[in-house]
């Protein structure tokens, strides 16, 4: 089993920037590939961004192409995204994703792909 913790979130303003970071604990292994992804009330759950198990690909939402940047760092065990330029339409719910791989550089952009779920943190985006 594998947890995953989100931390980071909070209120910003538009034009702000914020990082979100997802730690991982349990069988912890460097084999696994990650996303996050969004959830604002009333709408379902979307993908943001996602990068496979090398952390040498990675993939966005046209919505966050370019202002959002995921990142890893497998010695720690932990996930990044580094958000730029929020709009007010960021705000959500933002919760990581993990799942095993054998596919060093596959991504996977599909939220019924992943096998584990951080319970999420609040973005909220004043504008």
């Amino acid at each position: 089993q594998v947890q995953l913790v989100e931390s980071g979130g909070g209120l910003v303003q538009a034009g702000g920037s914020l990082r979100l970071s997802c730690a991982a604990s349990g069988r912890t292994a460097s084999n696994y590939a990650m996303g996050w992804f969004r959830q604002a009330p009333g709408k379902e759950r979307e993908f943001v961004a996602a990068i496979s198990w090398s952390g040498g690909s990675a993939d966005y939402s046209d919505s966050v192409k370019g202002r959002f940047t995921i990142s890893r760092d497998n010695a720690k065990n932990t996930v990044y995204l580094q958000m730029n330029s929020v709009k007010p339409e960021d705000t959500a719910v933002y919760s990581c994703a993990s799942r095993i791989t054998y596919e060093y550089t596959t991504i996977y952009t599909d939220g019924q792909q992943y096998n584990y779920w951080g319970q999420g943190t609040q973005v909220t985006v004043s504008s």
